[in-house]
């Protein structure tokens, strides 16, 4: 398997962990240890933590999606150019937030992320997204 090949079935199977919930991906997609750089400032966390704040952020905001407008796989790097998207459940108010991330992957895993996050109401202005995170960007 091709490195690229490898990084797309990494990013599949990392999809499926945050859209469908399959946490026992998780062992096959992040480092044992996993080294943030965000809004929480720089942290390491162990794959169990962070599957933890995966499943957290996905019981407050039930459904939320991660939409992809734009990727780019090079070597051990994955860039990201996304958004989260939600709906409030107590109001029915749509909800996003913009935001890009980039990877370092070590033997097959996510070792190291940086991400930034543009304020909550933030949206790209694309009218649309990839199908997948891995789907050709529209118009390319």
């Amino acid at each position: 398997m091709s490195n690229e090949s490898a990084i797309i079935s990494l990013f599949d199977r990392w999809e499926r962990v945050w859209h469908e919930g399959q946490y026992d991906l998780v062992p096959s997609c992040v480092a044992e240890t996993y080294l943030r750089h965000d809004q929480k400032g720089d942290r390491t966390v162990t794959r169990d933590a962070y599957a933890a704040e995966i499943a957290k952020i996905r019981e407050e905001r039930p459904g939320i999606r991660v939409v992809v407008y734009d990727h780019t796989f090079a070597g051990d790097r994955a860039w990201f150019r996304f958004a989260f998207k939600w709906t409030d459940t107590k109001t029915g108010e749509a909800h996003s937030q913009a935001g890009m991330q980039l990877y370092r992957i070590e033997a097959g895993k996510l070792a190291e992320t940086w991400l930034t996050m543009a304020p909550p109401g933030s949206a790209w202005p694309d009218a649309v997204a990839q199908e997948h995170w891995t789907s050709p960007p529209p118009g390319k």
